[in-house]
């Protein structure tokens, strides 16, 4: 499945239908009067979070959303049928954002959260309604109210508890597949990944939900490489572990320029609680690990010695991680009856 993180969509309520201009008319009886029901109420146009979705892929292919009319009244006092509402059903974590893209209609956090974007027209009044002492046969009747049109954006923020941030090749998805069931695309050439991933992971018996995004590089919120869009996906995330490239040659820049980004993109994703780590020390001796590592804790604070490749310190930066997660996200893991466990 193709990943979509934006899309427009148009949507429109149903209107209201007529009310009905009508007389009674039977045999042997003198007075009828006016009879005529109201039109039924317009469909409305209903954004719903459901589990199971992590892609907005299905507005791709639909951009339309019509909620049915409601129909017109009939005599003998029928009120028509109301229309029929319309679902859009979005992956949990989804934004809905007005046609500038800055106005925040509604932020489904939720699974079975529901919010009517679009209410339905009423249904006009039939001639029955206008009855009165000194208006015995009203021929009046009201036609329904229209529907509401209106354009949207849906953008999507996945739910994660923990972020993965560096410059492209830090490691982020090598980390993710060796400490989760996650499999992302790893290579030796930048950007490698080219949408988010999440992978759940777990230390000393509990789990957590980790997101793997793009790296960034400097000018990222100017556009360059593949942006900084991406950082949306890790704004609802508790803390952010900023890998950084022991091998690269200036592990500070590296740590400046991503800092540089997340300050730029503005929010507060640059305040977020942050876990450095010094990946790739496999390549690295002793005496090159402790020289990179003063280094980078002289701009960047504690620090971190891991290698996603080797493992080496993946289980105290996970834990790391796990300390600046609330107790009510945490999930505790289910082992197996024959007492092993696999990530």
């Amino acid at each position: 499945m193709k990943f979509l993180d934006l899309a427009k969509v148009y949507i429109r309520s149903g209107s209201g239908g007529s009310g009905a201009a009508s007389f009674r008319r039977e045999k042997y009886i003198e007075f009828g009067g006016p009879d005529g029901g109201d039109g039924g109420k317009g469909g409305d146009v209903v954004v719903e979070a459901v589990d199971g979705l992590n892609t907005l892929i299905d507005f791709r292919y639909q951009q339309h959303f019509f909620a049915k009319s409601g129909q017109g009244g009939m005599g003998a006092q029928k009120t028509g049928a109301s229309g029929a509402d319309i679902v859009l059903r979005v992956p949990v974590g989804t934004e809905i954002l007005d046609e500038d893209k800055e106005t925040v209609i509604a932020d489904m956090t939720e699974v079975g959260q529901r919010v009517v974007l679009a209410e339905g027209g009423n249904g006009g009044w039939g001639n029955l309604r206008f009855k009165s002492s000194i208006n015995r046969a009203p021929r009046k009747a009201n036609p329904g109210l229209p529907g509401i049109e209106r354009t949207i954006w849906l953008r999507l923020k996945l739910i994660a508890d923990a972020g993965l941030l560096g410059l492209p090749n830090a490691g982020k998805s090598t980390f993710l597949a060796a400490t989760s069931n996650a499999r992302p695309k790893i290579a030796d050439y930048p950007f490698t990944t080219l949408h988010p991933n999440l992978g759940v992971v777990g230390v000393d018996d509990t789990e957590f939900l980790i997101a793997d995004i793009p790296g960034l590089i400097a000018g990222a919120h100017e556009g360059k490489g593949i942006g900084d869009r991406f950082l949306g996906h890790v704004e609802r995330c508790a803390v952010l572990l900023h890998l950084v490239d022991g091998t690269s040659g200036d592990p500070a820049g590296d740590w400046r320029t991503v800092i540089t980004e997340l300050e730029e993109y503005g929010g507060a994703l640059a305040d977020k609680p942050r876990v450095t780590a010094l990946n790739k020390i496999d390549a690295l001796d002793d005496e090159e690990r402790a020289f990179i590592r003063e280094t980078l804790e002289e701009v960047a604070g504690p620090v971190h010695l891991m290698s996603g490749v080797s493992r080496e310190g993946v289980t105290d930066v996970l834990r790391a991680l796990r300390a600046q997660i609330s107790e009510d996200k945490l999930r505790r893991r289910e082992t197996p009856e024959d007492g092993t466990w696999q990530p």
